[in-house]
């Protein structure tokens, strides 16, 4: 008997426009098989698998960290002693796997790392290598952000005195709170504040929300912090106050928190900042929790693949340029204080970078920047 080649093998999943599979449901589909003549065959399988992976470069070597987050299989076919002929024609071998109800670490794609899952089908024959292809899979593992921890309402305050000595002025202090700790996509983070500026200067107040992705391999960790969504207040003048009643950040289409993973982990902090001309701005953070469901908020409406896989990247949205009052005397910076106070496995990893170009004098910094701790 002569063995031909295999025309074609796919793996083709049901319902192939939905969102993602989430814990406990079943990944079903079928395994095609195209034969151009008789052909023999020792046994098709099925694998879903899912890998965390983090690598980067440290000087001159990689730091590089795999974990796996799940493995199931199953045969579709079995010849046991005897192999099987298949006559040519078209084969469809259906199945189905499901995921263990345990938590798993949501598909996501970053600078340094990320997830991902894939259904495998393998197909072996007697003295040929075997035959193997591959499908991605997003996987979302809900977070309830409706939970009494995350639904309380969170504040600081913090003071700051500009100078020293004899050349002291008054103090700046800033009181910030937001309604609760955990949101979906689409809702925005009510913020309230008091800043009471007793200084000499003119100071300027924003809100920033940040996604900071932690890497970690071989004991060093990476982190890479960048702006989501920000939003900028008036100038509060020399011995006035400002507040702000329920401000709202509008929280743009985001990946969720992924909390659950020894080597890669994503998490958002909300800072409200008073930027002080001459001296190191004064702030408070507040950690948040991006979940999928919540108050209102329908499970299978949250989450879809652009925001999982890097075809699809974060809105690149610049965070506003610093004021003139932190580069100039606060006479000029009178001048334009109107003005400047506006609003302003390895296939995952590739991704397109974009460079934007302004004028010069409204150039933003870079989207993110880059955080190494415990690099030796």
């Amino acid at each position: 008997m002569m063995h031909t080649e295999v025309k074609s093998l796919d793996v083709i999943l049901d319902n192939k426009q939905r969102v993602g599979y989430c814990p406990g449901e079943v990944v079903s589909g079928h395994v095609s098989l195209k034969l151009s003549e008789a052909t023999t065959i020792k046994t098709v399988n099925i694998l879903l698998k899912g890998y965390a992976q983090v690598s980067w470069m440290h000087k001159r070597s990689r730091c590089f960290e795999e974990k796996k987050c799940l493995s199931l299989s199953m045969t579709l076919v079995a010849t046991g002693p005897q192999n099987l002929i298949l006559d040519s024609g078209i084969y469809e071998i259906p199945f189905d796997l499901q995921l263990p109800q345990s938590p798993l670490v949501s598909s996501f794609s970053g600078k340094h790392g990320c997830v991902y899952y894939m259904v495998q089908a393998v197909l072996k024959r007697p003295f040929h290598e075997s035959q193997r292809v591959c499908r991605e899979l997003c996987i979302i593992s809900h977070i309830d952000v409706s939970v009494p921890t995350l639904i309380s309402p969170v504040s600081q305050t913090c003071k700051k005195i500009i100078g020293c000595w004899i050349f002291t002025s008054g103090p700046i202090s800033l009181t910030a709170s937001i309604d609760r700790q955990g949101y979906c996509n689409g809702e925005s983070i009510s913020i309230c504040a008091l800043i009471e500026n007793c200084s000499s200067r003119l100071v300027v107040p924003k809100a920033v929300m940040y996604q900071i992705q932690t890497y970690t391999a071989k004991g060093k960790t990476k982190s890479i912090k960048q702006v989501v969504a920000s939003s900028r207040g008036n100038v509060v003048p020399p011995d006035t106050s400002s507040r702000w009643n329920g401000n709202a950040l509008k929280i743009p289409p985001v990946s969720p928190s992924i909390l659950n993973s020894d080597i890669l982990r994503v998490e958002y902090l909300v800072a409200v900042i008073v930027q002080i001309p001459g001296t190191k701005n004064q702030k408070v953070q507040f950690p948040v929790v991006i979940g999928t469901k919540g108050l209102d908020i329908t499970s299978h409406s949250i989450v879809n693949m652009s925001l999982l896989y890097p075809t699809f990247t974060l809105p690149d949205i610049a965070e506003a340029p610093p004021s003139y009052a932190e580069v100039m005397s606060e006479e000029p910076f009178e001048e334009h204080r109107t003005s400047t106070c506006q609003s302003q496995p390895d296939w995952l990893l590739d991704s397109s970078a974009f460079a934007c170009d302004q004028q010069f004098r409204l150039q933003p910094p870079p989207p993110y920047s880059e955080i190494c701790t415990s690099e030796q």
